[in-house]
C-alpha cells in the first residue's frame, strides 16, 4: 500500500470534530474580522484612501495582495486533504508573482533612475515588517486549528501554506493603510513580512500538525 493511500484510509478513521473545509471557512472568516477590527481599532485606512483607491499603484498593492491571498487559501484548503492534487493552486501562486514582476518592471521604466532607492525604502518599512505579521496572527491560528481537522502529508508544509495565505491576508489589510504605494516598495517589504509568516507557519506546523 502507497503512503498516501495509507494517510487516505487513517484520516477517514480519525475522529474528526468538523469538516475541513468548513473548519478552513470558519477560520477565514474569523481571521479576516478580527484583524480587520484590528486595523480599524489601531491605526485604521489611510487618511486619502478615497482618492488613493483611484490611482494605479494603489489599486494595483490592494488587488495583487488579495489575488495571493486567494491562490494561497486556494492551497491550504487542499492541503490538508490527503492525496489531493497541490499543482493546480500551487501553479496559481504564480499568477500574483507574475504580476508583481512586471509591476515593477514598469516603476523602473517610468521612475527616474535616482528615485528608485527612495521608492524602495518608503517611509514605514520597519512598521510594515512588524505589522502584517501582527495582521496574520488571527488568520494564521485559525488555519493551523483547521488543518488539525485534516490530515495534511507534509505538516512543515500545511503550515508554511498556512502562513503565506495567513501573512497574504494581513498584506492585503494593511494595504488599506499603507501610505507607500511603490510595487518596489511591495516587492522588498511585503514580500519579507510575508515571508516571516511563512517561516513561522513552517516551524508550528512542523510540530502542530504532526499525526
Amino acid at each position: 500500500m502507497k503512503t498516501d493511500e495509507l494517510i487516505r484510509l487513517l484520516s477517514q478513521d480519525a475522529p474528526v470534530r468538523m469538516r475541513l473545509g468548513r473548519a478552513l471557512a470558519l477560520a477565514v472568516a474569523a481571521g479576516i474580522v478580527a484583524s480587520a477590527v484590528l486595523l480599524l481599532a489601531t491605526v485604521g485606512l489611510r487618511d486619502d484612501l478615497a482618492i488613493a483607491i483611484g490611482t494605479v499603484r494603489v489599486a494595483f498593492k490592494i488587488g495583487m495582495t488579495l489575488v495571493l491571498a486567494i491562490a494561497a487559501f486556494g492551497l491550504v484548503s487542499r492541503i490538508g486533504k490527503p492525496g489531493v492534487p497541490l499543482r493546480p493552486w500551487a501553479l496559481a501562486l504564480l499568477l500574483p508573482l507574475a504580476l508583481m514582476v512586471v509591476a515593477v518592471g514598469v516603476e523602473l521604466l517610468v521612475v527616474p533612475q535616482d528615485a528608485w532607492a527612495a521608492r524602495l525604502i518608503g517611509r514605514n518599512a520597519a512598521f510594515c515588517l512588524f505589522f502584517i505579521p501582527v495582521l496574520s496572527l488571527a488568520p494564521l491560528a485559525g488555519f493551523l486549528a483547521a488543518l488539525r481537522n485534516g490530515a495534511p502529508e507534509n505538516p512543515g508544509l500545511a503550515g508554511a501554506a498556512a502562513g503565506l495565505a495567513a501573512g497574504a491576508i494581513g498584506a492585503a489589510l494593511y494595504a488599506w493603510h499603507c501610505p507607500d504605494d511603490s510595487p518596489l516598495f511591495g516587492a522588498a517589504w511585503y514580500t519579507l513580512a510575508v515571508t516571516f509568516v511563512i517561516a513561522v507557519g513552517y516551524a508550528t506546523g512542523r510540530r502542530f500538525l504532526r499525526w
